[in-house]
């Protein structure tokens, strides 16, 4: 973690301002492709630590149509106690647009880990939700909130609900942006996924950066992040506390 504070630090020094993303536009088609790399001190899923509190590894990749129309896909490594799945693999899909100076994003998303065997009194760990995104502009203010919900949650917990509402203020000193979120996740066989129903929060700092040569865009973030679940309630009590209050730093790398 230090070391990657210290990466974050240098950063913010050697490179320029830079506008937010990167987009490769494919020829007349109306299609844009936004792929990015990230190296990231954890990878965190509503709070909770996918990686147990080790480096996160991530890439992705979104193809836009203008109609609206949208795919994409997410790559990272994940490790879960008592299982050898090392792999996530999202694939998403979906819809915006703008109605009434609100921008909307309906679609779906499918949570995969290839690799995973499932030993006997196990349970699948793949899982697959709906949501519908809304965010607004005020100024420099976006404010955002969402819903999630999956008909059978990660590990078969049944039913599961997931809101998240937040805000980004771009405060015009360095260019740098303030976020805050906020989400609570409701969990239909709380036994079989290891946590009670949960809260958890976050606010983070970020700036994108361009690197002097290539031109292409790094957004440097870092940011604290707690949930509501208590030590003996994480996860079947494992005695690594991935649902604990951490700091968490990350570097994006846009193409």
């Amino acid at each position: 973690m230090r070391k990657l504070m210290l990466a974050l630090t240098a950063a913010a020094g050697l490179f320029q301002a830079a506008p937010a993303s990167a987009q490769i536009v494919i020829g007349e088609t109306g299609l844009t492709l936004s792929p990015s790399a990230t190296i990231a001190s954890d990878y965190l899923f509503r709070g909770i630590s996918q990686t147990r509190s080790r480096l996160a590894y991530q890439g992705a990749a979104e193809l836009v149509h203008s109609s609206g129309v949208y795919i994409g896909t997410f790559i990272s490594n994940v490790r879960f106690a008592g299982t050898d799945a090392r792999q996530e693999v999202d694939a998403y899909g979906g819809y915006r647009f703008t109605l009434f100076d609100v921008n909307l994003d309906v679609g779906g998303i499918g949570y995969i880990y290839p690799g995973y065997s499932r030993a006997p009194g196990t349970f699948n760990l793949a899982f697959f939700e709906g949501y519908l995104k809304a965010a607004r502009e005020f100024g420099p203010v976006n404010i955002l909130a969402s819903v999630n919900v999956s008909p059978n949650y990660f590990g078969q917990s049944g039913t599961g609900v997931y809101v998240e509402a937040g805000a980004d203020w771009k405060t015009g000193i360095w260019d740098v942006t303030l976020g805050g979120r906020v989400g609570y996740q409701w969990i239909d066989r709380n036994p079989r996924f290891g946590t009670p129903d949960y809260a958890w929060w976050g606010i983070s700092l970020s700036r994108d950066f361009v690197l002097p040569v290539l031109g292409n865009t790094i957004t440097a973030a870092v940011g604290y992040y707690d949930t509501s679940i208590s030590r003996g309630d994480c996860i079947f009590g494992t005695s690594q506390d991935i649902c604990g209050a951490r700091a968490l730093g990350s570097l994006t790398f846009k193409f």
